[in-house]
């Protein structure tokens, strides 16, 4: 396989190559000037997130969630934000590449923890046939995570799991 001598990193910096300079194939799902509204859980912890979606062209997306447990003893919080960039399309999926930086806290045991984490995704967003404003999602990728120490870890999440939009 012609990727494993590249290593990870440079596999990585080949996929943004590819996504920044191949054009868009342009039969997928058009999003362009769209907002999606939905939940999002792919943090270093479990946690539960309201999460926004807006392409404000057809290729690229900001992102962003917020998720907030207040169970006592035991509380989390994130707040995230990124950017999407959509490398693939087909007719009822986008593929996309991104990055995502969560400022994340935690309470455990009376003590409490805050820190970030930053990643590096690849993922899908499928559509059901008829259904074209609600969009599952997952991703995988790489991520490093600094609450009480740094932790590096990779992503692997299912459709439910990393997420559904509803685009108005």
């Amino acid at each position: 396989m012609p990727f494993r001598s590249l290593g990870l990193c440079g596999f990585a910096l080949l996929m943004v190559s590819a996504a920044l300079l191949l054009p868009s194939i342009s039969s997928a799902k058009e999003l362009s000037n769209r907002l999606g509204v939905g939940f999002r859980n792919a943090y270093a912890y479990d946690i539960p997130s309201i999460s926004t979606v807006y392409y404000p062209s057809s290729d690229t997306a900001v992102i962003g969630a917020l998720g907030i447990d207040t169970e006592d003893g035991s509380s989390r919080s994130a707040f995230s934000g990124g950017l999407r960039r959509i490398i693939f399309k087909e007719e009822n999926m986008n593929f996309h590449m991104g990055g995502v930086l969560t400022f994340l806290s935690r309470e455990q045991s009376g003590s409490s923890d805050s820190g970030f984490e930053m990643s590096a995704i690849v993922g899908g967003e499928f559509f059901l046939h008829g259904l074209d404003s609600l969009g599952f999602t997952f991703e995988t990728g790489v991520g490093v995570t600094n609450v009480k120490k740094v932790r590096f870890r990779t992503l692997a999440d299912s459709p439910l799991r990393a997420g559904m939009i509803f685009y108005f």
